[in-house]
């Protein structure tokens, strides 16, 4: 069943959440752990986040340095069979740009089509660490727009060397995208932004999830652009409770968002990392009691180190 359906077909306000593939060569128990302390609030599915691989300098036995990718978190298509399968709960994996070429994209979607996991979402993903832009891999996509072709073009059974196939099991590839309510930083303005978004939607995005907000209004202003764009699919607020003091320069830097003046102040106050996490419980759970006030099609909760912080506020709400 699609996100949209999900959503359509439940009563009231969703919830849905993200989990991080474990480390190479750890197993799968904490995850699953992570997943148990979030589950009693019925889920309508659960992301699976995907990491790029990166270039790492290796020494050689003759004490030479031999250059090599490496990615630290393999195993996501797999990952979101387990969770399937162990929970019968639908698995959204995302499938980015970012250190994955188109070929490596094909054996993924067709992996994913065999084992009945049908929703996505398609993100361009992080530059490098060595970068200072984005660069795709050779024989990669740029940008998400790319990539939904791709995956369209599976969906109508071709392969990217345009052979036709008779792989298509069950249903097709539903898929959504991302939003920025205060604008992606690469965006020259908001209004290109949302042209592009419009663009993805045109093509085929079923729905769109928001970046991490903390302002609720920028979330509403972002929806009244889009809909006056004639963006007509559900835009899910992505939410995230700050759960350490570190975050309140960490998270504007790394993720270009604002933090209003009112929890900036409160975080400033706070001595602890304990205390810290006390103000985001209370802050997130401010925010998403307003936004199922104002009628929001479902609130996906950006977990991530933050399990028991999402337990609290979804304890508070659902």
């Amino acid at each position: 069943m699609k996100v949209t359906e999900l959503i359509s077909n439940h009563s009231g306000t969703g919830i849905s959440f993200e989990v991080l593939p474990p480390l190479k060569g750890k197993g799968i128990s904490q995850l699953f752990k992570n997943i148990d302390v979030l589950r009693e609030f019925n889920p309508l599915y659960i992301n699976v986040t995907t990491h790029r691989s990166e270039m790492v300098y290796k020494s050689t036995p003759d004490g030479l340095y031999q250059k090599m990718t490496e990615r630290s978190r393999p195993g996501s298509v797999a990952v979101a069979a387990a969770i399937q399968q162990r929970y019968n709960i639908p698995a959204v994996p995302h499938i980015i740009c970012s250190g994955y070429s188109k070929m490596e994209t094909e054996y993924a979607l067709i992996d994913l089509n065999f084992l009945g996991i049908t929703n996505l979402l398609l993100l361009r993903g992080d530059k490098a660490k060595h970068e200072t832009r984005f660069t795709p891999n050779e024989n990669g996509h740029a940008h998400a727009s790319e990539l939904q072709l791709q995956v369209n073009d599976f969906n109508r059974g071709y392969f990217l060397d345009g052979t036709k196939m008779d792989i298509i099991t069950g249903e097709q590839f539903s898929y959504g995208v991302a939003g920025y309510p205060e604008k992606h930083d690469e965006a020259p303005n908001m209004e290109i932004d949302v042209h592009w978004l419009k663009n993805k939607v045109d093509n085929g995005a079923d729905y769109i999830v928001t970046q991490m907000f903390f302002d609720n209004t920028k979330y509403y202003d972002f929806v009244r652009r889009c809909r006056e764009a004639e963006i007509n699919v559900p835009i899910i607020p992505g939410i995230k409770p700050i759960i350490n003091l570190n975050q309140l320069t960490v998270l504007p830097k790394v993720f270009h968002v604002d933090l209003p003046s009112e929890l900036a102040n409160e975080l400033f106050r706070c001595k602890t990392d304990e205390d810290a996490k006390t103000v985001g419980v209370e802050w997130c759970t401010s925010q998403v009691k307003d936004l199922i006030a104002n009628g929001v099609p479902s609130i996906h909760f950006y977990s991530l180190n933050a399990t028991q912080s999402v337990r609290k506020v979804a304890s508070a709400i659902y």
